[in-house]
């Protein structure tokens, strides 16, 4: 899962409507905030040189202010009293910012006609140009009184209200103008211009239409139209339109830089960047635009570049907060952190509230670490800014960090009601959702972040990891591709698609894939980053053992970081016991889960009188007896899954005086490493739930055997190891599955008469807890055999001989029920589910007579079948090499695996064919409920363990239904725990060293028909006479070793190898 901290690239000049001045009789220049109005020379009665006044008016037009003054001072000392003189001499001194004479000739003109409306329009620009908006606004309304068709009065009044914050009335003066004279293009313009700002967009774009109806060569109603466009979300047609104008007005300006702005938004970065250069033509020293324009560069990925264009600008405006911003994203782009935390601190020197750089500068601050400055500055940035989207989400991402879910969610949901098209806050949301188990909200959000943004490689990559947590692994592996497609350089999708490959068997290019992905983690470490590969995935990959415990101390280090945001102190624990030692156990897993199968009975099993039990679920309870079963045999058990905080689920602990607190999760599903991290008990233990080290600082010691992890191989973990007396592994299933410890081999007599002595025991089988009510109807002939193995073993077969099997091989092939024989119900084994749900999870025992026969999964009744029932991840090329060879030296020999998941199935028969292996060599079978899962393992002659990482509860079910495993133990824990199960078994002939030996045992075992028998009754023997399953027994070993780490603890001691310990 990917979460990206969003920093703001400023666009620092937006498209903007441009403003016009009305073709009235108005003043002309840049910056002009009114229009100052004269008479035409029709209104002037008083002059007495014509001549020399229209002189005057063309040397105004002109901007000729000097020649204008000087001529209209001679006419009006020729005649004060001319107000046509007096009102030009006001315009004339109103362009030279010599506003009190103009105020002084407007007063004057005034005096001698009070009815004379353009005295007043003109007295009015004076107050307005010094900020008296009331009494220019006074001036405005009475000239408008005194004449009503005063356009330039309305114009004027409209700039005036629009100063004063009154859009309303604004707008209203300038439909007034146009009523007088609807063809004033730039006075409609204008007014398009003040309904874009209120939002009437659609009313905006009709002024801009009609005012280019009225003047089709009016470049700004074109430009400020394409702005209208881009507000609406119109990209193409404001491109269109921006185009139109500066093509009718090459030297436009502000058309060229809208223009650029636009085709910036619409990615379409080569003409944006040729806009930009033709605006710098027009306007070489524009600092927003040498923004502009490095942004443009920036997204391009010509950073250097970017960063020269950057600091051009700055040069040209030093006081550029934007500049800063944008300079410091790419100076932090090319790895310049330091420099790039300096520009943002500028930035911030020169506006304090810039939200931009105090979002930045927390994004800095989060990667280095610093963690609270880093949520203080997008605090701060929300105090400035609070619809801020980009700092909602960060904030958002640094509270689901530190767990804090429910705030995260709400920050994310702001971040999107802000900004509804943020493809990067819907991802990360998704991301926070699915930590909150909600996978279909999850699914929801970066699917509408990819409609969002198809080309958005992260929420492909999320998506990706949603259809592989599903299951959907197909789905995954599309979504992992499409990510890579578009961001190739992609740590996380190329390691993730590699696990999903693996998943499936899909072997294509597999030297070369393991060799990137080990590359990527070695740079990924070396660089200090968390690593693409997940530990518990470490153990499939050829990666060192310094990888694989770099790995996982990566994620304990996370663990850390995001408890230190609690402040928590440490906790003081005495070194005195004051009574029995406190343990407690800590899962996500007590309910329908392989960890619960193992150790459901343990914690009933402690002696009370030396330990008290304590159970910490971290998920909610299922409803299951697995769940009710530890809840009530454990002397407290604590539900933790709605305490949230990592914080108060640690105090818990603590209240409860803990001494030991053990691990069962490490890096699976649902795991809570946070608490221990607070370190709630003086001693930390790792056990069962997670085959690896947790590299973590905060666990004490793994719980192991000598077997698993030999003393040799302890530089591979972090933890010191205590050994158990046999295999650290335990199984709880002479209590669940107390049925297979009797069976009844099904024969008919025909069969049984013909082959005396060579009766098969797993062709069909019959359990019960109790099938006396077979025995006292049906012929029971017991077969006894001493056939040879290591040493010589009795083999004693209980063999029920039927006159017909057919009514049994008419249910299996009918898919009844059950049947009756000779009165007798006999439940076909694949229907478990039907007849009794809690029996087929495995939750109760079956109390009726089952059968079980190869024919139920198609197996060949005289065939050797060997199985693997694991995951197909477990199975990497130089396994399935093994196992074909074994094939093809063990004649009339298939390979019975499971569809786990069903698309690994191709995969490896077209493999298994590549290799020369004929077609119907291995058979496949669906995934089953628990106890048929188990149950069915009888039917095999061998199970052929998966090297790379053992069958672990897998094992334990195969080995209780008296099918001998063959194992070849590697390095890591996970490559072990079979060779331990082995020993403890007592057979540790099945244990190979070597690859040659591993096949030559299987092939062994295949040809051998007496040694196969042999060493399968020591397995059918040794289950219940070996400590494999003595759960009562595992318990007392568990108490030794913690008694052990508590001594050590109590003296002082540093923790230290624990030995076994024996009763």
């Amino acid at each position: 899962m990917i979460t990206k901290m969003q920093s703001q690239a400023n666009v620092v000049a937006v498209p903007q409507s441009v403003t016009t001045q009305p073709q009235s009789q108005q003043i002309v220049g840049v910056g002009v905030p009114a229009n100052a109005v004269i008479l035409k020379m029709s209104d002037i009665q008083q002059i007495s040189s014509v001549g020399l006044l229209e002189l005057a008016h063309r040397e105004y037009q002109a901007g000729d202010y000097e020649s204008a003054e000087l001529h209209c001072m001679q006419l009006w000392r020729q005649d004060g009293t001319n107000t046509g003189v007096l009102l030009l001499l006001s315009s004339i001194h109103f362009q030279c910012r010599r506003l009190d004479k103009s105020a002084h000739f407007s007063t004057l003109a005034i005096k001698q006609n009070p009815l004379l409306a353009e005295a007043y329009s003109n007295l009015g620009n004076v107050y307005k140009e010094r900020g008296q908006l009331q009494e220019a606004l006074e001036n405005y309304r009475h000239a408008v009184r005194l004449k009503p068709d005063f356009i330039d009065g309305y114009i004027n009044l409209a700039a005036a209200l629009v100063a004063a914050g009154d859009m309303e009335q604004a707008v209203q003066a300038y439909v007034t103008a146009l009523q007088y004279n609807p063809d004033l293009y730039c006075v409609r313009s204008d007014l398009g211009n003040l309904l874009k700002a209120l939002g009437r967009l659609d009313e905006a774009k009709a002024c801009y239409l009609k005012a280019i109806e009225t003047r089709p060569d009016f470049a700004v109603a074109w430009s400020n139209l394409g702005c209208v466009f881009n507000a609406q979300s119109e990209i193409w047609l404001a491109i269109h339109h921006f185009e139109k104008a500066v093509a009718l007005d090459p030297n436009f300006l502000d058309a060229y830089i809208n223009l650029g702005n636009v085709l910036k938004e619409a990615r379409i970065f080569d003409r944006a960047v040729a806009a930009y250069l033709r605006a710098l033509n027009l306007s070489p020293n524009n600092a927003v635009v040498h923004g502009n324009l490095a942004c443009v560069y920036y997204e391009q990925g010509l950073i250097d570049l970017a960063v020269d264009t950057y600091r051009r600008a700055i040069e040209l405006q030093p006081n550029f907060p934007d500049a800063y911003c944008n300079l410091a994203n790419a100076l932090k782009e090319k790895g310049q952190v330091v420099d790039a935390e300096e520009c943002y601190n500028t930035a911030l020197r020169l506006c304090p509230s810039h939200a931009d750089s105090l979002n930045n500068l927390a994004n800095i601050k989060r990667e280095q670490g610093y963690i609270e400055e880093a949520t203080r500055l997008y605090l701060k940035a929300l105090e400035v800014f609070p619809e801020f989207a980009a700092a909602h989400s960060n904030l958002a991402s640094v509270l689901q960090q530190q767990g804090k879910l429910t705030e995260a969610l709400m920050h994310y949901k702001e971040a999107i009601r802000i900004q509804p098209t943020f493809a990067d806050a819907y991802s990360n949301m998704g991301n926070t959702l699915k930590e909150m188990q909600d996978v279909a909200g999850a699914l929801q959000c970066y699917t509408r972040a990819i409609q969002i943004n198809p080309a958005f490689a992260d929420a492909h990559s999320n998506l990706a990891s949603i259809h592989k947590d599903s299951g959907n692994i197909p789905e995954a592996i599309q979504s992992y591709r499409t990510a890579l497609k578009l961001k190739p350089d992609f740590p996380d999708a190329y390691c993730n698609l590699a696990h999903c490959l693996q998943i499936v068997c899909d072997w294509t290019d597999y030297e070369a894939r393991m060799k990137k992905l080990v590359s990527i983690v070695a740079e990924q470490l070396d660089k200090n980053r968390l690593p693409s590969v997940h530990p518990h995935h470490s153990m499939l990959y050829p990666l060192t053992h310094d990888y694989r415990k770099a790995i996982a101390a990566r994620h304990a280090n996370l663990c850390l970081e995001k408890v230190q945001v609690l402040h928590k102190l440490p906790f003081n624990f005495p070194r005195e016991l004051q009574g029995r030692l406190r343990i407690g156990y800590v899962s996500s897993d007590f309910g329908n889960h392989p960890t619960s199968h193992l150790m459901q009975s343990v914690p009933g099993l402690h002696d009370r009188t030396k330990v008290e039990i304590f159970c910490y679920a971290l998920s909610p309870d299922d409803g299951t007896t697995f769940r009710s079963k530890i809840a009530r045999e454990a002397e407290h058990f604590t539900d933790l899954s709605q305490m949230q905080c990592n914080g108060k689920a640690a105090d818990k602990i603590y209240a409860d005086g803990i001494h030991i607190l053990v691990n069962m999760n490490g890096y699976t599903k649902g795991a809570r490493n946070e608490i221990f991290a607070l370190r709630p008990a003086p001693v930390q233990v790792m056990w069962l739930g997670y085959p690896g080290t947790s590299g973590a600082s905060y666990m004490d010691y793994l719980v192991t055997d000598a077997v698993t992890s030999p003393v040799e191989l302890a530089s591979q973990y972090s933890e010191k190891l205590a050994y158990m007396p046999h295999t650290y592994f335990v199984g709880d299933h002479k209590q669940m599955f107390p049925h297979l410890q009797e069976r009844l081999i099904l024969s008919d007599k025909v069969k049984s008469h013909n082959n005396l002595g060579s009766v098969a025991d797993n062709v069909a089988v019959i359990n019960a807890t109790d099938l006396s009510p077979l025995v006292e109807t049906t012929d029971i002939k017991e077969i006894k055999e001493i056939v040879r193995a290591a040493r010589p073993v009795e083999i004693s077969l209980k063999v029920a001989e039927l006159p017909t099997t057919t009514p049994i091989e008419t249910m299996i092939a009918s898919g009844q029920v059950q049947t009756s024989v000779n009165g007798v119900i006999l439940q076909n084994g694949l229907a478990t589910t039907q007849t009794n749900n809690k029996a087929a999870t495995g939750e109760e025992v079956p109390q009726s007579i089952v059968i079980t026969t190869r024919q139920q999964y198609g197996l060949p009744d005289d065939a050797v079948v060997y199985c693997n029932f694991n995951q197909l991840y477990k199975i990497d090329p130089l396994t399935l090499h093994m196992w074909v060879y074994i094939l093809k030296h063990v004649p009339n020999s298939v390979l019975w695996l499971l569809r786990f998941p069903a698309v690994g199935e191709p995969n490896l028969q077209a493999t298994a064919q590549q290799l020369g292996l004929p077609p119907g060599r291995i058979i496949f079978s669906n995934v089953a409920a628990k106890e048929e899962h188990v149950r069915r393992g009888q039917l095999a002659d061998v199970c052929l363990d998966t090297p790379l990482c053992n069958g672990h509860t897998t094992s334990m079910d195969i080995l209780w239904t008296g099918t001998p495993v063959v194992t070849l133990p590697g390095e890591t824990l996970a490559s072990r725990v079979a060779a331990s199960q082995l020993n403890t078994l007592g057979c540790p002939e099945l244990i190979a060293r070597t690859r040659q030996e591993y096949q030559d045992i299987a092939v062994r075992l295949g040809t051998d028909r007496e040694y196969l028998k042999g060493i399968r009754a020591k397995v059918w023997t040794a289950r219940t006479d070996s400590p494999l399953f003595d759960c009562k027994a595992y318990a007392t070993g568990l108490e030794m070793l913690y008694n052990k780490m508590w001594q050590r603890y109590a003296r002082g001691e540093r923790p230290d190898h624990i030995q076994a310990v024996d009763k």
